[in-house]
């Protein structure tokens, strides 16, 4: 049996500029950090002569071209695995749609598997270009490289998106004590609203493809709030990281009607009387994962646990997508 691990993520600046629609035209830049939720998948050969796929669905085909799940077959067919007697299975510490990448790190993850396999090495970026291929290119997803990206290398970690489709990937360049710090000081909590992330996607990408000014301005502006979070970490500035966070999710909500509701602005305005710097809705937005930065973590995790808001710790994974 072989088991591939890929961590899921958090952005911590930058989000949303990852996107074909905008960095193609202007370029990307994001700083996002790999967490200790994982994706995980297993790949085992049977003397059946049918491929299973076990996910949320359990499927049992004969040929490549009749698997549903689009990810899976697409992987298969550009891996050149093609044997029948394979048991393919996926499983999550987080359920997919909270916006925390499950799509790109399962992506990452499957490949890893699938070379593993073939026997076949593969880098973290061939890994994360393939996952990228497979969602943006073959089944024209509207989703951004940042998922792909952090799931393969891990860490925190600085991506620019150029405009011919390469991507250039550094570590940050913070001391251990102030990751360590940063790392100690962010909470993160369920909303309990799940969504895919391409029903919010496609409202930024269409409007980035068609131009719009107010969308083209909002995701410069968040850019440039990318930039200055990464100084801010990269200098021990972390109290500023945490304003910025909340500069950043006052933009990222103008994007789409979709981003929030009543209650997560409520929670919103609850973590911020309760000790929280600043905080956002993490991935597309619509739902998922709340995380906040704060000096009072207690008080704060205190208030929300009141609020009925499930926390789920996290600290950062510095592996990537891995076979164990």
């Amino acid at each position: 049996m072989i088991i591939g691990r890929s961590p899921l993520r958090i952005s911590l600046g930058g989000g949303g500029t990852d996107l074909p629609s905008y960095y193609r035209a202007h370029g990307g830049f994001l700083v996002a950090a790999a967490i200790n939720q994982y994706v995980y998948v297993t790949l085992v050969q049977t003397p059946l002569e049918e491929i299973i796929l076990r996910y949320s669905k359990i499927e049992r085909v004969k040929k490549i071209d009749d698997i549903q799940h689009p990810i899976i077959r697409e992987a298969l067919r550009l891996t050149g695995v093609a044997g029948r007697n394979i048991e393919i299975t996926s499983m999550a510490d987080i359920p997919a749609g909270t916006g925390l990448g499950s799509s790109g790190s399962f992506g990452t993850c499957l490949l890893r598997v699938l070379h593993k396999f073939k026997r076949h090495f593969v880098h973290p970026r061939e890994l994360a270009e393939m996952a990228c291929h497979i969602e943006i290119d073959l089944l024209k997803e509207p989703v951004g490289k940042q998922d792909q990206y952090i799931a393969a290398f891990g860490g925190a970690t600085v991506f620019e998106f150029n405009k011919d489709d390469t991507v250039s990937a550094r570590p940050v360049k913070a001391s251990d004590e102030t990751l360590d710090l940063l790392e100690d000081s962010l909470v993160m909590v369920s909303t309990g609203f799940y969504r895919a992330a391409s029903q919010v996607l496609k409202e930024q990408d269409d409007k980035s493809k068609q131009n719009d000014r107010a969308m083209i301005d909002n995701l410069h502006y968040i850019k440039e709030l990318g930039y200055k979070s990464l100084e801010a970490i990269e200098t021990g500035e972390l109290n500023a990281f945490g304003k910025l966070m909340h500069e950043h999710w006052q933009f990222k909500k103008k994007r789409s009607s979709l981003m929030t509701n009543p209650e997560i602005d409520g929670w919103y305005q609850l973590a911020l009387d309760h000790g929280a710097i600043g905080g956002k809705l993490i991935g597309a937005g619509g739902g998922g994962f709340l995380l906040f930065y704060t000096e009072q973590k207690g008080r704060l995790r205190n208030a929300l646990r009141r609020a009925g808001l499930m926390e789920v710790p996290i600290s950062f994974d510095f592996e990537g997508t891995k076979i164990i």
